[in-house]
């Protein structure tokens, strides 16, 4: 509020600055749009004039629960009172009135999230002197409603329907589709509805001071900064809420003042493909948000050329002016009046994941970026986003419509036709397409939650093709033969009628949509991808590996590029269905010669599994982990069996089978313990039951000899795990050393080989100078290590208070996900060190998840691990992530 309300704010603090006085590297302090719009004045591109409200405003006004600076609208007036003077207009006045608009300016590009108000300044004692003075009273008065309809929604809280229903209905009784084809009187009447509408709602007159109007409007835009819609998308994208919002007060420049006029939006390069091709949208007479919330159709921007040749012209100049400057593909606002060219807005545009790869690989082949600048210009999760399926090529089925192809990829869902309904069934693990006739930026929860967008209206650049780009999900915007019913919960395109629940499929890259789920393909990995994995390669220190269990997935992991495997797990080949009989009568044995014979069986399986891996991985390292889980993972549930039993009893199965089937009970209910997960697994089990690590060793030991045979290299790393004293790994270290020299002996040769642990307690990462004493590496189980760390089950708290917990910001991501920075990555920084002050040579690497998350990878860079090790698709966004942490690195 104004300063006879205000706080007692620092009245050193200079909250606000004219255009002029700004330019591009006062970003944090004027937001993206007012930084940049001062850049572009001063590289003299035309632009309205104006001023910015700093962030240090918007932050100082929400710290004092939204009491603004007691400065503040003094500076505020005193800069209106100086852009009067430079326009020669005056706010309010009946002779050379003067407008402004009022928009938001986050530091990082939020697009559609917070609010805008445009054509500040009109009113009755001002619409006549504007449209004498254009002769154009048409454009004055649509500009007078669309004010009042603005302001009304995002100042005054009116309900954005409350307008539209009337606009709808004077629309329909003059028989027109368009609001273009209103005539003066028609607008004028519209004017009185508006106020009337306002009236109903607020419960007092429509305000007409314009400079109250503007103080209530910068405050609007204040508080859209913590709107929800806003706020879900700053926790989408990993953006703080404490960076604030600027505020940008600029001249009004009209694309609804006729045919002359027109408003539009431009990349210089496809922000779909990454192409270096003419890629916009314009209309004539409208204004800009007429373009962005696809409230009518726009024309691309080729056809500019033919309606508006000199200002097409200029547009196109400045477009390649302004890419060579920021060097980046651009995302302009113009808006033409009269013919003369004004340019609202430069951003680096919001691009699909393939767009930012080429973008990125053809600047630096233009020579206008270094290889490190295209590093930091691309997210880690592109990559992911290039790593998703597409729509099998074969699939030979036909399309039930086509719209435009907004945002590329493949999404296949069962349809959904309001945001709620997308978030609640999207959080719940099911897929859905959010459909609607276009999506408004309220709509970001859904939108985050489906796997694709379709709607019925809007272009290229509207909100949800814009939305969509920037998170990678799929959108078909704009597909005009799909007629929706959103209270019926159906649409329907020409004969076929769809239904909430029905799956249809998107092609994000055709614009095609297909009634049906389709099937997919993995992705193609292109050579833009490629080369830019390449570059990252020659800057990243980190070592990756992959994690993975059979030859396949090894392999796989190599093609990405793997420097090896981080993490064996043998439990799941104990699991595979051939093994399974023989590993059940390996537990069930009644002596140790019935369990050595069973083990016998299993021994030859194992080896064959570790041959598949070495010949995958030949001439990289093979981390095996020892058998980690409890072994009544391996026999059937207790309950299941107890209810065998009983029914074998009651319908009279044979004595043999319920002899075992009741020794196969006792047996279970003797290993089922309560807790598990702490219970009798890992070095526990080795060193209760050693002869199941033996077994395992020597299949190690004579799968490397037979590889080896065959020509390859295998590098032999074996890891114990769920250690917690340094005794356990002394014993288990003598037992494998023991077993491979008999291996060694019997077959006369003999390779090198290293022994280490996975640290996933507390324990062992606070006495990890202890067990470095018998450890050639570490690798830390970062999932293990998060549930005993923070004392949580992940089964358990993913599907409970989790959700809960990160929604409400009580902690900042699904520690899972990404590792608790100062939790169990201080564990894991507390293990490093110790194991390092034993052995300096000690080395550390990361095996869970945690290995493939970008700032978890950050914080290993840090700490100084040696390698990650992730699951195989997420090797090459580990390998991007590992240098990019290098870079970031060197710009703190």
């Amino acid at each position: 509020m104004s300063s006879s309300e205000s706080s007692s704010a620092d009245q050193t603090t200079r909250y606000l600055y004219d255009l002029a006085d700004g330019d591009a590297s006062m970003k944090a302090l004027l937001g993206g749009k007012g930084a940049n719009v001062a850049e572009m004045l001063r590289l003299g591109v035309p632009v309205p004039d104006g001023f910015t409200i700093t962030t240090d405003a918007s932050i100082d006004s929400m710290n004092a629960g939204g009491q603004w600076p007691a400065s503040l609208w003094d500076e505020t007036q005193e800069a209106l009172a100086r852009l009067e003077k430079r326009t020669g207009r005056t706010l309010g006045s009946a002779e050379r009135p003067l407008l402004v608009s009022v928009r938001s300016g986050a530091v990082v590009s939020m697009p559609g999230m917070m609010d805008t108000i445009l054509n500040l300044g009109i009113g009755d004692d001002t619409v006549e002197a504007l449209g004498a003075e254009s002769d154009n009273p048409r454009f004055a008065w649509d500009s007078y409603r669309r004010f009042i309809q603005m302001y009304g929604e995002v100042v005054e809280g009116v309900p954005a329907h409350a307008f539209e229903d009337e606009l709808t209905a004077l629309k329909r009784t003059r028989a027109v589709e368009q609001d273009t084809d209103l005539s003066i009187d028609d607008l004028k009447e519209l004017v009185e509805k508006f106020k009337g509408v306002a009236r109903e709602h607020m419960g007092a007159e429509f305000p007409t001071d314009p400079r109250e109007q503007l103080e209530r409007a910068i405050d609007a835009v204040f508080r859209s900064w913590m709107n929800p819609r806003a706020g879900v998308y700053r926790k989408a994208h990993g953006i703080s809420d404490s960076l604030g919002t600027a505020v940008n007060v600029m001249q009004m420049v009209f694309g609804n003042r006729g045919e002359t006029s027109a408003t539009g939006v431009c990349f210089t390069r496809n922000p779909s493909t990454g192409a270096q091709e003419l890629y916009g949208e314009f209309l004539v007479n409208a204004q800009g948000e007429d373009v962005v919330a696809g409230i009518r159709t726009p024309r691309p921007l080729a056809e500019m050329e033919t309606v508006l040749p000199e200002a097409y012209g200029q547009l196109l100049d400045t477009m390649k002016r302004l890419e060579g400057h920021y060097g980046d593909m651009q995302d302009i606002e113009f808006t033409v009046e009269e013919g003369t060219l004004y340019l609202l807005q430069t951003r680096n545009g919001k691009r699909t994941a393939p767009a930012a790869f080429k973008v990125a690989r053809d600047l630096v082949e233009e020579g206008v970026i270094t290889r490190e600048q295209a590093l930091r210009r691309i997210e880690a999760g592109q990559l992911d986003q290039l790593l998703h399926p597409a729509i099998d090529p074969e699939h030979g089925q036909t399309p039930i419509t086509k719209g435009l192809n907004a945002s590329p990829g493949a999404a296949v869902g069962e349809i959904v036709f309001d945001s709620d309904t997308a978030e609640a069934r999207g959080k719940a693990g099911e897929a859905v397409i959010l459909v609607r006739w276009e999506t408004t930026p309220d709509d970001i929860a859904g939108t985050i939650a489906a796997q694709g967008v379709l709607t019925a209206h809007g272009g290229m650049t509207s909100h949800a093709a814009v939305v969509a780009r920037g998170m990678g999900k799929p959108c078909v915007a704009g597909a005009s033969a799909a007629k929706i019913d959103a209270a019926a919960k159906q649409v329907t395109i020409g004969d076929t009628v769809l239904h909430e629940g029905d799956t249809i499929t998107l092609d994000g890259s055709t614009g095609e949509v297909y009634a049906g789920a389709l099937e997919l393909v993995p992705p193609q990995v292109n050579e833009d991808f490629s080369a830019v994995v390449g570059w990252a390669d020659e800057v990243r220190r980190m070592d990756v590996r992959a994690n993975a269990d059979n030859g396949e997935d090894a392999a796989r992991a190599r093609e990405f590029g793997a420097q090896g495997i981080g993490l064996c797990r043998t439990e799941h080949m104990f699991m595979a269905e051939d093994r399974l009989p023989a590993v059940r009568e390996m537990i069930l044995a009644d002596d140790e010669e019935a369990r050595a014979a069973a083990l016998e069986k299993i021994l030859p399986m194992q080896q064959a599994d570790f041959e598949a891996i070495f010949e995958a991985m030949s001439g990289l390292p093979v981390t095996i982990r020892l058998l980690d889980p409890p072994l009544h993972e391996f026999l059937p549930d207790l309950v299941e069996q107890a209810l065998l039993v009983q029914r074998l009893e009651l319908q009279g199965g044979t004595e043999e089978e319920l002899r075992e089937a009741r020794l196969l009970l006792a047996q279970i209910k003797k290993l089922t313990e309560m807790n598990p997960m702490l219970g009798t697994r890992g070095v526990r089990l080795a060193l209760l039951h050693p002869q199941i690590p033996v077994m395992q060793v020597r299949a190690i030991a004579r799968a490397a000899f037979a590889v080896r045979e065959r020509g390859g290299e295998p590098i032999v790393e074996i890891m114990v795990p769920l250690v917690a004293f340094a005794e356990e790994l002394r014993r288990m270290r003598q037992i494998i050393e023991e077993t491979l020299a008999e291996e060694f002996e019997s077959s006369g040769q003999q390779f090198d080989y290293t022994i280490g642990t996975m640290i996933e307690l507390p324990r062992a990462a606070v006495v990890a100078d202890q067990i470095a004493e018998h450890a050639d590496f570490f690798s830390f189980g970062t999932n293990d290590l998060t549930q005993t760390g923070i004392g949580i089950s992940r089964d358990d708290a993913e599907g409970s208070f989790l959700s809960p917990y990160v929604d409400d910001d009580i902690v900042p991501d699904n520690p899972f996900a990404s590792i608790d920075i100062d939790g169990v990555g201080g564990l894991v920084r507390l293990g490093s060190e110790g194991g390092r002050r034993t052995k300096a040579d000690l080395k550390l690497g990361v095996c869970g998840e945690h290995g493939g998350d970008p700032a978890s990878i950050s914080l290993f860079e840090s700490i100084g691990l040696d390698y990650v090790s992730c699951s195989p698709f997420r090797v090459p966004i580990a390998r991007f992530s590992a240098a990019r942490a290098v870079l970031d690195a060197q710009e703190d």
